[in-house]
């Protein structure tokens, strides 16, 4: 997926634990591993904007994207 989460290297760079992220952010620590790990399939803006403000910092910091022709197709029937 181009898509890809970037957050644990916000979380090294501001020295937290993710258990005290997940807990001022209100997200389960389950929650905030699979949303590490890539494994979800989106999440919510209040969401994103919690983190970001926890972690000081902006959702391009947190997510980022590889260029993929063939996501302009997705949806699209041959």
């Amino acid at each position: 997926m181009p898509v890809r989460v970037t957050l644990d290297e916000m979380i090294v760079r501001r020295g937290v634990k993710a258990k005290d992220l997940a807990a001022e952010v209100g997200l389960s620590e389950t929650q905030l591993s699979l949303f590490r790990s890539g494994k979800v399939k989106g999440v919510r803006f209040a969401t994103l904007a919690k983190l970001c403000a926890a972690l000081r910092c902006r959702p391009s910091d947190l997510l980022d994207y590889d260029y993929d022709p063939a996501d302009l197709r997705v949806g699209e029937e041959d």
